[in-house]
């Protein structure tokens, strides 16, 4: 087995379990990037912990999990395309780096813009091919959003209705007691699927693709990051200690923090920008709600929302993002020496 193809499956475990562990996180984070208005001069969202318990209040712990099949298969697809590229580009990079220590220009390391061109090469061939999968995952995360906002405008409805002697006390308490049944249920990926193609065609699979490219920024600076820290730290313990050059799964956890949370920061309102126009479109009549592309959701979220809009649920994202990144990068490390290991042993073995 390739180091490249290694790194791929190690990157897909670790992906997948830093998945499962944050998903709820993900799932309420996704909720507070694509509600439209936000109320003025306050926070419209609560805390994550506040709205965690809401969604497993009004639709059930499963609620949390809306989605979660095709994020697993979007997660282990994405880790394992981005890494096993990733693996191939810093393999020519590097190879390229010595070549030019020999010829007497560099010291054979690889500089922090060739970490980004990597990093950017990888992650634009890693959006391209899984977009389709995160626009249904956004769909399914978000689609007990609009049922909800259904059920309360027609609980206002009723309530106006009463008001002006339309309905009795008792037909209103029955139609009251009747909505409050009606709980948000998530929807399955081919209903998902449906809804996109019905609204967009094959198009639709692409939704939010500009945004995504531009955001292949995000995890050029978080590698460019981990992989800078992660050298400076090899190589100063090789000063100190020659015979201990491997970094710890505990600092590793550190080093990942650190490198997503320059990169969550940076990026976040692409991120918004890019979840809103994947998820289902607001079915009311009000046009301002509804976005026909990058730069037309961009400029309805600045004339309608301010630029507040654009930083909606960032402090979930940071919690989410920071946590899975580290553990993403602690499993794919143990995960890659474990295959070194093995790959010597069978070498000692032949």
């Amino acid at each position: 087995m390739s180091s490249a193809l290694a790194n791929g499956l190690a990157g897909a475990g670790g992906g997948i379990i830093a998945q499962i562990i944050t998903y709820p996180l993900q799932t309420v984070n996704t909720r507070q990037q694509t509600e439209r208005v936000a109320r003025k001069g306050c926070d419209s969202h609560g805390s994550a912990l506040y709205q965690i318990l809401q969604v497993v209040r009004s639709e059930g712990l499963l609620g949390l999990y809306s989605g979660l099949k095709p994020s697993l298969l979007g997660t282990a697809v994405s880790q394992g395309v981005y890494y096993y590229f990733y693996q191939v580009f810093k393999n020519r990079a590097e190879a390229i780096a010595s070549a030019n220590k020999k010829r007497g220009r560099g010291d054979g390391s690889v500089g922090m813009l060739s970490w980004l061109v990597v990093a950017a090469l990888a992650g634009s061939l890693n959006v391209l091919l899984t977009n389709p999968i995160w626009v249904l995952v956004t769909r399914m995360q978000t689609h007990t959003q609009a049922e909800r906002k259904i059920v309360e405008a027609k609980r206002e409805t009723l309530l106006k209705e009463a008001s002006q002697n339309a309905l009795t006390a008792t037909s209103l308490e029955a139609k009251l007691v009747e909505l409050d049944s009606l709980k948000p249920h998530p929807y399955g990926t081919l209903q998902a699927a449906r809804e996109v193609y019905y609204e967009s065609g094959v198009t639709g699979f692409w939704k939010g693709v500009i945004p995504a490219l531009i955001m292949v920024s995000n995890p050029s600076i978080q590698f460019m990051i981990y992989e800078s820290l992660s050298k400076q730290l090899r190589t100063k313990r090789a000063a100190k200690k020659k015979y201990v050059q491997n970094i710890t799964a505990l600092e590793v956890f550190v080093i990942g923090a650190f490198a997503k949370l320059g990169a969550t920061v940076s990026t976040y309102p692409l991120l918004v920008v890019k979840s809103r126009l994947q998820a289902k479109q607001e079915i009311s009549g009000n046009v301002s709600l509804r976005y026909s592309g990058t730069v037309d959701a961009i400029v309805k979220m600045i004339r309608h929302e301010g630029f507040r809009s654009f930083y909606q649920g960032m402090r979930t994202k940071i919690v989410q993002s920071v946590f899975a990144a580290s553990v993403l990068f602690m499993v794919k490390e143990e995960l890659v020496k474990v295959y070194d290991v093995l790959a010597n042993k069978s070498k000692v073995n032949v």
